[in-house]
């Protein structure tokens, strides 16, 4: 029933599927555009104060128009990267079952990820942590551990 990546659990109707799985290529992907958009949009500043101070109206138009599409690209993709850790977060919040960890625990956060199967640690400085709103370390597993 089990191959370590996906259990399902039907319980009172609800069918619940752990480990929940996100694909970091996708999230890494979010980061790195984001970024690249953020430098396109400085340098597309810098030349349009450039193009302002020699008072070069058909630059400072098409550093005007091209600033105006990067910045409405950065708002899709900003917008893409909330709904991703919305999904996330109640994907995680629907889990069964959820506890702080033990000091002991979290010094062997290996030995338990193994020992419980579908087991999602959330941490509460991270992004998923602040939107969850947890405030130590916790974990959310499908059943109790």
């Amino acid at each position: 029933m089990s191959d370590g990546r996906c259990l399902s659990i039907s319980k009172e109707s609800v069918l619940y599927s752990a480990p929940f799985q996100f694909d970091r290529a996708t999230i890494m992907n979010l980061k790195t555009d984001i970024q690249q958009l953020n430098n396109r949009i400085d340098t597309c500043r810098c030349k349009l104060d450039a193009a302002k101070s020699r008072a070069d109206s058909e630059m400072v138009s098409k550093f005007t128009d091209e600033l105006e599409a990067l910045t409405k690209r950065l708002n899709s993709v900003k917008g893409k990267q909330d709904y991703d850790l919305n999904k996330m977060r109640k994907t995680i919040a629907d889990m069964p079952f959820s506890r702080e960890l033990t000091k002991l625990e979290q010094a062997d956060l290996g030995k338990l990820k193994k020992s419980v199967k579908g087991l999602v640690i959330v941490h509460p400085t991270t992004k998923i942590g602040k939107a969850l709103r947890v405030e130590v370390m916790t974990g959310f597993a499908p059943k109790p551990f």
